[in-house]
C-alpha cells in the first residue's frame, strides 16, 4: 500500500513538472537555496536585529515611524550597500522628496541609481513591477506607501470620498508582485507613515496606511522612532534613533537597537561600531573613558568616535572583530574601507543602465 501511494506520489510531481515546469515542485531537502541570502542595511546594529545579517532577498521589507525619524537614511544606506556590491537598485520616489546631494553623502551613486517620481499610485506600482519582473534589480524602494495616491482620487475633487481605495490598491499590487519579488530575489522595501486611528480608547491608537495587506505581505516590519539629540557642545549634530523588529519571518523578531543619525551623514558607523564592541568586551569602559587594547582612546562616547575615525586601520581591525563576535562573516580589507569611508566601491563608471521609462514600457 505504501508502495503504490509513494509510485502514485511520483507520478503527481512529474505531472506537476512537465505542466509547470522542473522546480515548480520538490522536496524541500533536495533545495540547493536553504539558505535565505541578504544584503546587510549598512549599519552592523540593524543587521545583528534582523538576525541574518541583513534583508533577506526575494523578500519584502516594511519601513514605518513617525516623520523624521530616520525611515529614508536607513533605505538609502541600503542603496549604497548594494551598489557597493555591484548591484543594481531602483527608488521610486512618490513623494518627491529625494535629497541627491543627502543620498551622495551617504555613500549612495547616484549616477547608476534609477530613480522615478512617478504621477499616480498605480503608475508608481506598475513601475516597481516591470523592474521586479526584468529580473536585473536587486534592490526597489518605494518612498512612500501613504503617497500613493490612486489616480481616481488625483483626478477626483477635494473632499471626494473614496473609501478603502488605497487599500484595496496595495491590496492588488502586492497579490501580484510577491510571486515575482520571490522569483527574482529583489528586495523591496516599501516605507510607511503613521496615521491614529479615530475613537480608540483603549491600546495603541497607532496604525500604518494601505490597509492590512502589506502588514501581511511583509518578512520584516521594521520599526524606527526619533530619541534624544546628539549634542556637540550647545550644537546639535545629530539625534539617536531608536530600532525594533516587529515583525520578522527569518529570524527571532522584538530585537531591538539603537543607532546614531548624524546630520549630513547618516548613520553613524562609528557610534554603533564603539556600542556593539562594549557589548561584546572588545573596548573597555570605565567611567566616561574608554580603551582598546593597552590605549585610551577617548573621555566620553564622541571623543571615542573621534579616535576611531582618526585611526582607520584600528576601526577597521575592530570593525571586523565585533562582526565575527555576532556570527556575521568578516569583511575583506577593501569592503572594510568602502563601509567606514561611506563611499561606494564600485565608482562611478558609465551608467550602463536603461532609464526607468524605458524599462517599464518592456
Amino acid at each position: 500500500m505504501a508502495d503504490q501511494r509513494k509510485a502514485a506520489l511520483d507520478v503527481a510531481i512529474r505531472k506537476i513538472e512537465k505542466n509547470f515546469g522542473k522546480g515548480s515542485i520538490m522536496r524541500m531537502g533536495d533545495a540547493t537555496d536553504m539558505k535565505i541570502a541578504s544584503v546587510s542595511s549598512g549599519s552592523l546594529a540593524i543587521d545583528k536585529a534582523l538576525g541574518i545579517g541583513g534583508y533577506p532577498r526575494g523578500r519584502i521589507v516594511e519601513i514605518y515611524g513617525p516623520e523624521s525619524s530616520g525611515k529614508t537614511t536607513v533605505a538609502l544606506h541600503a542603496v549604497a550597500e548594494v551598489q557597493r556590491q555591484g548591484g543594481t537598485a531602483a527608488y521610486i520616489d512618490a513623494e518627491n522628496a529625494l535629497d541627491p546631494q543627502y543620498a551622495e553623502a551617504l555613500g549612495v551613486n547616484i549616477d547608476d541609481l534609477l530613480l522615478s517620481q512617478p504621477d499616480s499610485g498605480e503608475e508608481g506600482l506598475e513601475i516597481a513591477d516591470a523592474l521586479i519582473s526584468s529580473g536585473a534589480v536587486d534592490l526597489v524602494i518605494v518612498d512612500s506607501v501613504a503617497a500613493l495616491v490612486p489616480r481616481a482620487e488625483i483626478d477626483g475633487d477635494m473632499g471626494d470620498t473614496h473609501v478603502g481605495l488605497q487599500a484595496r490598491l496595495m491590496s492588488q499590487a502586492l497579490r501580484k508582485l510577491s510571486g515575482e519579488i520571490n522569483k527574482t530575489k529583489t528586495i523591496a522595501i516599501f516605507i510607511n507613515q503613521i496615521r491614529e486611528k479615530v475613537g480608540v480608547m483603549f491600546g495603541n491608537p497607532e496604525t500604518t496606511t494601505g490597509g492590512r495587506a502589506l502588514k501581511f505581505y511583509s518578512t520584516i516590519r521594521m520599526e524606527i522612532r526619533r530619541a534624544e539629540q546628539i549634542k556637540n557642545g550647545t550644537d546639535v549634530v545629530g539625534n539617536k534613533a531608536k530600532v525594533k523588529i516587529v515583525k520578522n519571518k527569518v529570524a527571532p523578531p522584538f530585537k531591538r537597537c539603537e543607532v546614531d543619525i548624524m546630520y549630513g551623514e547618516g548613520i553613524s558607523k562609528t557610534g554603533e561600531l564603539l556600542d556593539m564592541a562594549v557589548e561584546n568586551d572588545l573596548v573597555d569602559k570605565s567611567g566616561a573613558w574608554y580603551s582598546y587594547g593597552n590605549e585610551r582612546i577617548g573621555q566620553g562616547r564622541e571623543n571615542a568616535k573621534k579616535w576611531l575615525k582618526e585611526h582607520p586601520d584600528s576601526m577597521n581591525e575592530l570593525m571586523n572583530k565585533v562582526r565575527v563576535a555576532n556570527g556575521m562573516e568578516p569583511l575583506d580589507e577593501k569592503s572594510v574601507k568602502d563601509t567606514t569611508n561611506g563611499k561606494d566601491s564600485s565608482g562611478s563608471g558609465e551608467s550602463k543602465q536603461e532609464t526607468i521609462e524605458e524599462a517599464s514600457k518592456k
